[in-house]
């Protein structure tokens, strides 16, 4: 299986302690996002995890338990999530400068083929218009040279419930004249630092521009990390033009501390906030306990490798 950590929550930032707790137990506990009295037990192994792939915003906790991590026998790639944004949109982030510190000491560590840098999402207001973003996206892959081969980037997506919270910063729908200027100016920039770049989930075609749609879960960039040839399921309970692998997400909803106005992960700060204060690093739950009546499932996993290893890994 591809284990994905997490869509959910930003588990090197808030919980890597617990993460690698987990690694070293060879199981976790993840509750049903729609059933919280209903849990799956998922066996960590390095037989069955083919690949795990960490979504973050700031993994600077995390540099240090990598190679612990790799020890254990595990592969994995980091999306990494870094945009121009100051604290009005993402409120707990660090300066990102320093965050661009942390991207290239990620890199220098891990290799810039495991390290995907997310331009995510683009947030579209009077001020942070066509030519902000286009001057962003310029001064920050030039800063990235080198140290990341791809950028997926999306426009931002009006979720109901955070749809205040975005026109109270002004933001607004982004039409697709001002999308097709984004992507015709993010590709030469990109193109001129040496970064592919993708789109995720977007219905916009940039193909015009060299922009092809991204998985995130990537079979094949997998494939290319372990050596091994996959046996590759699309995954059907993401959005519509996602181009996935099936994976599993051990992360919970309500757990992250970003602040990103964006985020479709929190539905609720106070909770959020609770939540992480009832995280225990030794325990097989990211928050809470499991109560006495809790119904736990053993989920069937098993490695998607096909035992053939790519020449070039042989050699």
């Amino acid at each position: 299986m591809i284990l994905s950590a997490s869509r959910r929550t930003d588990i090197p930032a808030f919980y890597s302690d617990w993460l690698l707790n987990r690694l070293k137990e060879g199981y976790v506990l993840v509750p049903n996002p729609r059933n919280p009295s209903h849990y799956s037990r998922i066996q960590l192994s390095p037989h069955t995890v083919d690949c795990i792939v960490f979504w973050t915003k700031n993994p600077k906790e995390m540099i240090s338990k990598l190679d612990v991590i790799s020890a254990l026998g595990y592969d994995f790639y980091i999306q990494f999530t870094l945009t121009p944004y100051g604290r009005d949109v993402e409120e707990y982030l660090p300066d990102k400068k320093e965050l661009i510190e942390v991207f290239l000491k990620l890199s220098a560590k891990i290799g810039s083929n495991r390290v995907i840098w997310r331009y995510d999402p683009v947030v579209f207001t009077d001020r942070m218009n066509v030519e902000y973003h286009l001057e962003s996206f310029e001064k920050m892959a030039g800063l990235l040279e080198g140290s990341t081969n791809r950028c997926i980037f999306s426009f931002l997506d009006f979720y109901a419930r955070l749809k205040s919270q975005l026109q109270n910063l002004g933001v607004r729908d982004i039409q697709e004249e001002d999308m097709l200027r984004i992507g015709e100016g993010f590709s030469k920039s990109a193109k001129k630092h040496g970064i592919q770049l993708s789109t995720c989930c977007e219905s916009v075609d940039l193909s015009r521009f060299g922009i092809g749609h991204a998985s995130c879960i990537d079979g094949d960039l997998i494939q290319e990390l372990t050596g091994c040839s996959l046996r590759k399921k699309k995954d059907n309970g993401q959005r519509p033009g996602c181009g996935c692998m099936e994976s599993v997400d051990i992360g919970s909803y309500d757990s992250c501390g970003n602040g990103c106005k964006y985020c479709y992960g929190v539905y609720s700060r106070e909770r959020a906030r609770v939540n992480r204060e009832n995280h225990d690093p030794q325990s097989p739950v990211l928050f809470g306990s499991v109560p006495q009546d809790a119904v736990i499932t053993v989920r069937p996993v098993k490695s998607l490798k096909d035992g053939q290893m790519d020449f070039f890994h042989l050699i």
